[in-house]
């Protein structure tokens, strides 16, 4: 089974628009655990506009289960994982300032720089995961710079899922069998939710981890938290 990693962002943003500890973003990162997610997700962006520094250390102490950084990985981000040394490191390629991440890697034109953050990551981290689109080219830039796994940035997937889902879907099943072809695990991720999911898992060979953060925080807003990540794992049962 496809494993599920909440990203919890979302948590944060909420409790950072109020000041104060309402939510309790690290006691939501210990239920989203509680109530069978197989990992969590936090992304400290330098602004801090969401998950702290004080948060990703505040984590590290109280979960059991993989403990997952995304991050461009400037300074601040590879002294954070120094600190933490979390389970998986995931590299982002968006800088400072951008609301999301909106495209993987260009592993090419950032082959040098990547391939000397990754091996000073794995210092650190048990594993490295380059966010990636589905190009040959780029994932075999990842895996050339020393990734352990590509994360595919499935934005397009949901953007065409109800348009053309068989069409959308299969560049990513090209692309997943590529990256097992040269020894890389595949992780996925951005706009997955319960209507796009399964179709998703079903078709995507070697799929290790889905990270989910907007959609479901949103879903747990009408459904709880308890049970929207029930639904989420039911739709990884495949």
């Amino acid at each position: 089974m496809t494993r599920l990693s909440v990203n919890i962002n979302k948590i944060a943003t909420l409790r950072n628009a109020r000041g104060g500890n309402n939510p309790d973003v690290i006691k939501a990162a210990v239920d989203c655990q509680r109530f069978g997610a197989q990992g969590i997700t936090v992304h400290p962006r330098p602004d801090e506009r969401h998950i702290t520094y004080d948060d990703v250390i505040g984590i590290r102490e109280v979960i059991t289960t993989e403990y997952n950084i995304e991050g461009f990985p400037d300074e601040r981000y590879i002294e954070i994982i120094k600190k933490v040394k979390p389970m998986q490191a995931t590299l982002v390629p968006d800088p400072p300032g951008v609301l999301t991440s909106n495209a993987g890697w260009d592993t090419v034109k950032q082959a040098s720089f990547l391939k000397e953050v990754i091996f000073e990551l794995k210092k650190d981290a048990s594993r490295v995961s380059v966010f990636s689109d589905t190009r040959k080219i780029m994932i075999e830039g990842a895996a050339l710079a020393g990734a352990d796994r590509i994360e595919l940035y499935t934005e397009p997937y949901a953007n065409g899922y109800h348009s053309d889902r068989q069409k959308t879907v299969a560049p990513y099943i090209n692309a997943a069998e590529f990256a097992r072809s040269l020894g890389l695990s595949i992780n996925a991720g951005h706009d997955l939710d319960l209507h796009n999911l399964r179709y998703f898992c079903e078709g995507i060979p070697y799929l290790h981890e889905v990270s989910i953060g907007h959609a479901l925080i949103c879903d747990a807003l009408y459904f709880g938290l308890e049970n929207t990540i029930q639904l989420y794992l039911r739709e990884l049962k495949i």
